[in-house]
């Protein structure tokens, strides 16, 4: 049965590989992100390979914009079965340098973004007895993060809200998982890495067990597994795609 999957966040990087392998398990999918002609640019790839396919631009910060976006979502695809959230923000500054304005947007984009699309898509998960959550969340979140006390902070949160999430819905057959990436070849690592705020690839490729940087495919086979209905027994549960990083 084709489902439809939601992804924020979907346009790029992780969403974007995530977006792809739900394709690919015909799922309809709706690439919803900041970047609206990115998001319409991989609907379109999407709907030349004959899947259906829609891009909704959308802050995840705003809930009256999300809940805008969810029904254009049902009003082009049908109710939501599946969602993945991928949007977020990072940065890297001293904790005494983090102001209130960076604090709030981090935790308003990846925390509160994450709760407001979660509020918008359960109920059709509840009506159809049936769901599948993926929260992306962070190795930060289990760990902490030098120079990332607001990120860390953020992506800690969405883990417990996703436990939270998988205890309330179990009964309903709604799953909630969350993975949390260590370090993963997207285009905010090189942009962090070219600003000299991360070390290059070899050096944190070092820092793995596995020898390699995890890359979006990693994440998104994971995420596609998740999201199947093989994985109807698997929630609460912090999965994490790593190369042995975090254990």
């Amino acid at each position: 049965m084709s489902r439809v999957a939601v992804v924020t966040g979907g346009a790029s990087g992780l969403g974007l590989a995530i977006c792809e392998h739900l394709a690919r398990q015909d799922r309809h999918v709706a690439v919803l992100d900041l970047d609206g002609d990115a998001a319409e640019r991989l609907a379109g790839e999407l709907r030349a390979k004959k899947r259906r396919a829609v891009a909704v631009q959308v802050d995840v910060a705003d809930r009256a914009a999300v809940d805008k976006a969810f029904d254009e979502v049902r009003a082009g695809l049908g109710p939501i079965g599946i969602l993945v959230t991928s949007a977020a923000v990072s940065g890297f500054l001293p904790f005494e340098q983090v102001g209130a304005g960076d604090w709030a947007r981090t935790i308003a984009v990846n925390l509160t973004g994450t709760f407001n699309c979660l509020q918008s898509a359960i109920p059709d998960m509840t009506a159809g007895g049936w769901g599948r959550i993926v929260t992306i969340s962070s190795a930060a979140g289990q760990t902490g993060s030098l120079r990332q006390a607001h990120y860390a902070a953020s992506k800690g949160g969405v883990i417990a809200l996703t436990k939270t999430v998988a205890l309330e819905y179990a009964a309903k057959g709604i799953t909630a998982n969350t993975i949390p990436p260590f370090t993963v070849d997207t285009p905010l690592l090189r942009a962090a890495q070219e600003s000299k705020l991360l070390p290059g690839s070899d050096v944190l490729a070092r820092m793995i067990p596995a020898r390699r940087l995890g890359t979006g495919d990693d994440i998104a086979a994971m995420c596609a597994f998740l999201c199947s209905d093989e994985a109807g027994y698997v929630t609460g549960q912090v999965i994490g795609v790593n190369g042995g990083a975090v254990t």
